[in-house]
């Protein structure tokens, strides 16, 4: 599990023993999926899994073997206090830990979890330290549990070929491998995601096309790996410049990359494109008599049923194309009149 690195880590309490934690996390919203992943990040003994199918819960969970399952109450399709009565049903997640999610705080449906079979209960989206804590006193339960018979070590040893192939799929499928930031393949289907989510909800949705200025040229003057190292540290700059859980920082291919900024505004994006800017400046990564830069481009939009949102990539897109032929190192706004 690859994440960006959160100062915040020290005041997060130690492993306990050096047990490890396979948390599965069952929600529908790939928001609230990407949101959990980072919270749990950079924690050596917590692997994290998640589905956002709930009639897929149960087969996720067999194969997964987790020692705690993270359960959303609200989904399509499914009632998430049946599913955790499912999981009590079956052997193989008879007694694994369940701490239910849910966006309310009221003692009723509180109660109605713990009878239906649930361990514990946060309101979402819960603290980071907390989250981790009770994460690591339920797989401890729960691991202590089955260390009184033979299926622990078994357990154990598919966690461990688990989390390699984990690892591995993962950078094939959701890391680009030389910068660390999500891939083409998850770029697609995070704005998929979240455009639903946007459309929803009626809030606003950016994108930042961003490309690193003459990299041809740079690349021809001092070689790939050069090359390669400035990607890398333009890739740093965006993923410290993402704060938020909701947003998304991706290499878009080659020497482009792409933000994607959830219910911001026009304006809003644009100060996040020039803060950008100048973190790039700040590199002071010479080029020949100059310094390197980038141009970006930026476009907004509030989605509507018939909309696509390749449409608002294409927008973002064009206005990338005009500050290029600009001049370069600069900003251009998608104007709605445009098309």
């Amino acid at each position: 599990m690859t994440s960006a690195s959160d100062s915040s880590d020290t005041a997060v309490p130690p492993p306990a023993d050096n047990y490890l934690s396979m948390v599965l996390l069952i929600d529908d919203q790939v928001m609230v999926c990407e949101a959990v992943r980072r919270a749990l990040a950079n924690q050596s003994d917590l692997d994290f899994h998640y589905c956002t199918e709930p009639l897929d819960a149960l087969r996720v969970a067999q194969e997964v073997k987790p020692t705690v399952i993270l359960q959303d109450l609200v989904m399509p399709g499914v009632d998430g206090l049946d599913l955790v009565r499912q999981y009590r049903a079956q052997e193989a997640t008879h007694t694994v830990p369940v701490i239910v999610l849910s966006t309310k705080d009221d003692p009723a449906t509180k109660s109605a979890a713990f009878q239906a079979g649930a361990n514990d209960y946060l309101v979402k989206l819960p603290d980071r330290i907390e989250l981790i804590a009770r994460i690591r006193y339920h797989t401890r339960a729960y691991l202590d549990h089955l260390q009184r018979d033979q299926a622990y070590r078994a357990l154990r040893e598919s966690q461990r070929e688990l989390m390699r192939a984990n690892i591995e799929l993962e950078r094939l499928t959701r890391i680009d491998g030389l910068t660390g930031l999500g891939n083409r393949r998850y770029f697609d289907e995070y704005i998929a995601a979240e455009w639903k989510r946007a459309l929803r909800s009626g809030s606003p949705i950016s994108v930042l096309m961003i490309d690193v200025d003459n990299f041809k040229r740079y690349n021809d003057a001092y070689g790939h790996l050069a090359g390669d190292e400035v990607l890398k540290q333009v890739a740093h700059v965006l993923k410290d410049g993402v704060i938020r859980s909701s947003d998304l920082a991706a290499r878009f291919g080659g020497e482009e990359f792409v933000v994607i900024l959830n219910d911001v505004t026009a304006a809003g994006a644009h100060q996040v494109a020039e803060r950008l800017l100048r973190e790039v400046h700040a590199l002071d990564i010479q080029h020949g008599t100059e310094r390197l830069t980038v141009s970006i481009g930026v476009a907004t939009t509030t989605p509507e049923a018939d909309g696509m949102p390749d449409e608002l990539i294409n927008a973002a897109d064009l206005a990338l194309f005009r500050a290029k032929a600009a001049g370069r190192d600069r900003i251009v706004i998608h104007e709605a009149s445009e098309g």
